[in-house]
């Protein structure tokens, strides 16, 4: 009677441990279990840590509700001013409602790729490549707004979305160079003449006041030298004295102003006759 008493026991301790390991779930902490009893949703989810469900009955979904990023296969589109290009970009989403994720949607991460790249062949055919390029910002607020529309119902909430990189045909690329170079060198140009311009009134300050005093042009004429022999080349420089060009001037404006010698006009001599012509002269007459 007694070994009958042990063995049944033993037996229902064997059956409750094999119970026990079959009922028994483990959730960890960034998981949520979802219940179906029977193909039937229970309404309550199950959080972290240990938890029993009726073996054969119960079946325990674990949904991950950790942030997801998840990359977004390259897309090529036209832009809206007839520029062919190719977007990426990476999406980065949450599930908020675990129930919802698995009764209402079959496989919420395949649906939210696919209608983020749907979303993003529409952002690139809205938009300007300057804008693809320039005002990204704007462009993954669209973005994020296109995809997080759906995904509410599916129990999913967007994050964040980002546009990785903008690739450009070879010839667009050269283009855009070309055109940045261009833009470069005008600014340039618009500098260095606006340096001239500076340049130029104050050399005519400059000029004016050495003007005024006239040693200052031949102290000036020292500098110059004093710099070129500074250099150690083989310049050679041959200072002439400011005083002399001016009074070379001077004297050329003096001998351009000088009066000319008038010359005396003479009366011309009448013609002499002689004398055989005269008589000849005389004998018509």
């Amino acid at each position: 009677m007694v070994e009958e008493l042990v063995a049944a026991g033993v037996t229902l301790a064997s059956a409750g441990v094999v119970y026990t390991m079959a009922a028994a779930r483990v959730v960890k902490q960034y998981e949520r279990g979802v219940v179906f009893r029977l193909g039937k949703l229970r309404p309550e989810v199950r959080g972290p840590g240990f938890t029993m469900v009726v073996p054969g009955v119960d079946k325990l979904r674990k949904v991950n509700m950790q942030i997801v990023t998840m990359p977004v296969p390259a897309q090529e589109g036209i832009t809206r001013d007839n520029v062919t290009v190719r977007v990426d970009a990476v999406v980065y989403f949450k599930v908020t409602a675990p129930a919802e994720a698995i009764v209402r949607v079959e496989d919420y991460r395949f649906a939210v790729s696919q209608m983020a790249q749907t979303s993003l062949r529409s952002i690139i055919g809205k938009s300007e490549l300057d804008d693809l390029l320039a005002d990204r910002e704007k462009l993954n607020q669209g973005l994020e707004l296109m995809i997080d529309s759906p995904a509410v119902e599916w129990g999913v909430t967007i994050d964040r979305v980002e546009i990785k990189d903008v690739s450009l045909p070879e010839t667009m690329k050269r283009s855009m160079a070309r055109q940045a170079e261009a833009d470069r060198e005008r600014r340039a140009r618009v500098i260095n003449a606006d340096a001239e311009l500076q340049a130029s009134k104050k050399l005519a300050e400059a000029a004016k006041e050495m003007s005024e005093q006239p040693a200052a042009l031949q102290l000036r004429l020292l500098q110059t030298v004093v710099a070129v022999a500074a250099e150690k080349n083989s310049t050679l420089v041959l200072p002439f004295p400011v005083e002399l060009l001016r009074f070379l001037e001077k004297a050329q404006q003096g001998h351009a102003v000088a009066p000319q010698p008038v010359q005396e006009q003479r009366p011309s001599p009448a013609p002499r006759l002689d004398p055989g012509q005269e008589g000849s002269n005389s004998g018509q007459d």
